[in-house]
């Protein structure tokens, strides 16, 4: 049978996420449990500002040595492990004949043959791509990005001309890992259509190159002498099996078997929503105003039109699916069928989050004294800050749970990297208004660190804003990456956005995404959507303005029914049956209130709630008691206002600083 019974013993798969600075590999139950994991670090060069290079074959034995120790690690035997599938950052990769690197670096080193997707060499080039108003940028928010594959292309055409002649083979690097892993030249529809600008054909849901985009941007050769060749044929939606699984070297280089099944790969941020948006939640979770899925949609699709993937890291993707085809000004997309199978996507995104955060803590000059405290309690940086947060609110006679209050008069616009969207500025900067001399010390630095947390909250929920208004609902936030593990950065998400924020049972949810393509074409499910019935499940809920920050919650039963059927309106939306705990509303004096307090897997913050074998009960945490509403709604309100004024006053000084030419002085001092 391709469904899985819950009372049947799971099956085994495997996930790889390539990240940005590390491969992490997860094996990980048909139920969603992970059994064992394993990362490893990956290099990344920036030979000239704006220039991040990799290299492929770096990344695949980061691939390979995580594999083999998360194997290892699990007890369980290669032949025990049913499928694997690979998710990865939307990077280009450059092979030549025989496979072999080429380069795509200034440097000239073979070895760097990878531009990273945050790469923003190509701003020209994306310029005179969005000039020619081309039909294609309708499905990109209007505006391609430097981050996509078509301006980076046309780069190495221009600027690297030999590079360009020598490469036998383009790929996304998700694309790239299939490839590797099986020898067959298979792409992923995700990210095709996604950044490589494989389109809707019109009036219809059939999808196909576009000829006359690639000729007018000045990529034809691609079209008339390749024939698509070197940027992909044979095109598949994420999960099917590619070629005949593992070869022979790859299964050799991975520890796994000959023939293991092999998904169709999928980007990152894309994997993040397929280990996030099939968990089931209570019947009272919706907006701020607790009403159930606003919009009154009994179907799976119209539930799961309310609910937003946020994988943040290093970066932020806002993932958000509709049956309808939506167009978002300044949002990727619309995206046939590239997440959701028979769904319409829109990618909304920050393109520097976490390393916003690592850049203005380690640059601070109160940076030592930070990591000295941290170094001495044996804690993570962040929660040595948030602590300090909560210490000064207090200080100030705030109460804890608004110790937003602080930086009434500090604002950040956290563009430090461009805005990706709704913007879709890359040359937007980042700013900080309201700085005192009496900013100092570890009161300054987490003063500015709050202030950036909320300029990137007001940054999301701008994208919220934008798809909401051109006809997305959305109320629930679920959330994976780096920062979902930071208790301020959740807090104020939720405050900023008014949705209810999920955090899912298994912190890992972009290993778990990438374990569902594997799950679905080593044959344990018949869809994706079914093995994301099976494999996803929520752990906290946190409310606006509830008490997250200050680990105040209650917790929640799910008693699931028997999930034999594949159907997601049976094992994933439906309102599951809720028993509530005992307790005072703080969660009692039991300290497994606090999903913190519980070390039982991964660091209690996705794991959270008493780990139980039972998979027909799941623990859930619930953040939810939110006091003077509407006066903290009115605070925010305030700062998201000065925050889309900051954007308006920065165009106006480019403006006025564009009109004042230094060419001149730049030719009379070479005179």
């Amino acid at each position: 049978s391709s469904s899985t019974n819950n009372k049947q013993p799971p099956s085994y798969v495997i996930g790889v996420d390539v990240g940005t600075g590390s491969v992490r590999a997860g094996v990980v139950s048909t139920s969603g449990r992970f059994v064992a994991s394993a990362s490893r670090p990956i290099k990344m060069v920036n030979p000239v500002p704006d220039h991040y290079e990799q290299s492929s074959e770096d990344i695949w034995q980061a691939c390979c040595g995580s594999v083999r120790e998360a194997l290892a690690k699990s007890g369980l035997s290669r032949d025990e492990i049913k499928g694997i599938g690979f998710d990865a950052t939307c990077s280009l990769v450059a092979l030549g004949q025989d496979d072999k690197p080429v380069t795509i670096s200034t440097t000239g080193d073979d070895s760097n043959n990878v531009i990273v997707w945050m790469d923003h060499r190509a701003m020209d080039q994306a310029d005179r791509i969005n000039a020619t108003k081309h039909n294609v940028l309708h499905y990109v928010g209007g505006c391609i990005s430097p981050e996509m594959e078509t301006p980076k292309l046309l780069w190495l055409k221009e600027k690297l001309p030999e590079s360009w002649s020598r490469t036998s083979k383009f790929f996304d690097l998700a694309d790239y890992l299939t490839y590797r892993a099986t020898g067959q030249d298979t792409r992923s529809l995700c990210t095709v259509v996604c950044k490589w600008c494989y389109l809707p054909k019109q009036d219809s849901n059939a999808l196909g190159w576009d000829a006359s985009y690639f000729r007018e941007i000045g990529l034809g050769e691609l079209v008339d002498k390749d024939d698509y060749s070197k940027i992909g044929k044979d095109i598949k939606p994420m999960g099917l099996p590619v070629g005949q699984g593992l070869s022979e070297l790859s299964a050799s280089d991975l520890g796994l078997c000959v023939g293991m099944p092999v998904g169709v790969g999928i980007i990152d941020a894309h994997a993040g929503g397929l280990g996030l948006l099939g968990a089931r939640l209570p019947q009272d979770v919706g907006d701020a105003t607790n009403d159930f899925e606003t919009g009154g949609d009994d179907d799976d699709e119209g539930r799961l039109q309310h609910r937003l993937a946020l994988i943040s890291g290093t970066s932020s993707c806002h993932m958000a699916i509709n049956k309808n085809q939506i167009h978002v000004p300044g949002v990727w997309g619309p995206y046939w069928s590239s997440m959701i199978p028979g769904m319409w996507l829109s990618e909304g995104g920050e393109s520097a989050t976490g390393a916003l955060l690592d850049h203005l803590v380690y640059t601070h000059a109160a940076s030592q004294e930070l990591l000295d405290k941290a170094k001495e309690a044996d804690r993570n940086i962040y929660d040595v800050l948030n602590d300090h947060v909560l210490a000064m609110a207090s200080r100030n006679g705030d109460v804890a749970n608004f110790h937003a209050t602080l930086t009434k008069d500090l604002h950040v616009l956290p563009y430090f990297h461009g805005n990706r969207s709704p913007r879709a500025d890359p040359r937007a900067c980042g700013s900080m208004v309201g700085m005192k001399l009496s900013h100092k010390g570890m009161d300054g630095l987490a003063l500015e660190y709050l202030a950036t947390i909320q300029g990137l909250a007001y940054g999301t929920k701008h994208i919220i804003d934008s798809m909401n208004a051109s006809g997305h609902s959305i109320n629930k936030i679920f959330i994976t990456g780096g920062n979902s593990k930071n208790r301020l950065f959740i807090q104020e998400h939720a405050d900023i956005t008014g949705c209810c924020i999920v955090l899912p049972r298994e912190t890992e949810a972009v290993i778990l995404g990438s374990a569902v393509l594997g799950a679905v074409a080593g044959g344990c499910f018949a869809s994706v959507v079914a093995a994301m019935s099976h494999m996803n499940h929520a752990s906290v809920l946190v409310r606006p303005f509830s008490n997250y920050f200050a680990r105040l919650g209650k917790k929640t039963t799910l008693h699931q029914p028997t999930t034999s059927e594949t159907s997601l309106a049976s094992s994933v939306l439906s309102p599951p049956r809720v028993v509530r705990d005992g307790g005072d509303g703080n969660g009692g004096s039991d300290s497994s209130s606090d999903p913190s307090a519980n070390k039982g897997e991964g660091d209690g913050f996705g794991g959270g709630g008493a780990r139980v074998e039972d998979e027909d009960v799941e623990d859930i945490y619930d953040f939810h008691r939110p006091d003077h509403a509407e006066a903290k709604k009115a605070f925010h309100h305030a700062k998201y206002g000065i925050f889309l004024v900051m954007y308006d006053h920065q165009r106006m000084y480019r403006d006025m600083m564009a009109s004042v030419s230094t060419e001149s002085w730049s030719s009379s001092a070479k005179a």
